[in-house]
């Protein structure tokens, strides 16, 4: 056996490697646990090293608020504004989103699902967000076109956008041909969208083709009132067009197989991440209550999911 000198000791690792490393760890573990091994690790989980992508997304579904608010004020000081990919949902006003905005210059992907930000804040802000190349306002039901097209005059890298509706968000409005718009007279470069439930008509999805000439996937599920030529979506060759009628999840595995060569299916998924000043946890076990006080029964959702990992950090069983 090689002598143990030979081998360098974890503690002693360059605190890029070790953030490296962390990035295979839950967020929990990261905030709880890691600080609390040794003195080398609680300075590097202190750097940016680990922060340039977060993704709370999955916590902040099942948390109150005011959690999230103190969540992402410490992951971004913590990540010195060089954090490249950010998911969270439900921001609850827009202060928060102007906190992003002011300390996170790097953002290539943001997602922002079920947020509770306004039309004014996105307008005065979205020159800040020009490297953003993914973008997810889902369920976003306080902004609209104007938000729209302040983000496709400023964001002008962006190839991704997700902007699906629930129908129950829709139900007082006429139409949203206006969103439709917008996105066509200033988003040339997208390559992805989702509009699944968005009020529009047939005639400004064809100005969304002729604005986005790149436009390779097109999410049109519950679009009642598009209806779209065969021979039209010809012209499109490239492009690979979802609804608008549902598709059920059988339905959807045979579509998922043509379009494999390409697909942002890697925003969706959950990024092991990072977080927190190790002052906050180190020496003080405030946070361990986010863990344990925020799964409520109102706040339940059925959810799919893969792996063993995020079963047993949720207490669910696996999936058969």
């Amino acid at each position: 056996m090689e002598d143990e000198g030979v081998y360098r000791r974890w503690d002693e690792l360059i605190p890029d490697v070790l953030g490296l490393i962390f990035t295979n760890l839950s967020l929990q573990e990261k905030l709880t646990v890691v600080p609390r091994v040794c003195k080398s690790w609680c300075r590097a989980v202190s750097d940016p090293y680990c922060w340039h992508e977060i993704d709370i997304e999955e916590w902040s579904n099942q948390c109150h608020p005011d959690y999230i608010d103190r969540m992402l004020h410490m992951l971004i000081r913590r990540s010195s504004g060089s954090v490249r990919k950010l998911c969270v949902s439900g921001l609850h006003n827009d202060s928060i989103f102007l906190f992003l905005a002011e300390h996170a210059g790097s953002l290539q992907t943001l997602r922002l699902p079920r947020s509770e930000i306004s039309d004014s804040i996105v307008e005065q802000i979205a020159g800040r967000l020009s490297t953003i190349k993914f973008l997810d306002l889902s369920y976003c039901g306080k902004i609209g076109a104007c938000a729209l097209e302040a983000i496709g005059e400023h964001c002008t890298s962006l190839v991704g956008l997700c902007r699906n509706m629930h129908p129950l968000d829709t139900y007082d409005k006429i139409t949203q041909d206006d969103e439709a718009y917008a996105i066509a007279n200033t988003m040339p470069k997208l390559k992805r969208l989702e509009i699944a439930y968005l009020l529009i008509s047939s005639d400004v999805v064809s100005k969304i083709l002729a604005g986005c000439p790149e436009l390779e996937y097109l999410d049109l599920r519950g679009c009642w009132e598009v209806k779209l030529d065969v021979s039209f979506l010809k012209k499109f060759p490239k492009l690979k067009t979802l609804g608008p009628f549902v598709m059920d999840y059988y339905g959807m595995d045979d579509w998922d197989d043509d379009c494999s060569g390409f697909s942002y299916s890697s925003e969706y998924l959950p990024w092991e991440f990072f977080a927190g000043d190790v002052a906050d946890y180190y020496d003080d076990d405030s946070y361990d209550e986010m863990w344990d006080d925020e799964q409520r029964l109102e706040e339940l959702e059925l959810r799919f999911y893969e792996g063993t990992e995020d079963a047993e950090f949720y207490g669910w069983y696996p999936s058969p």
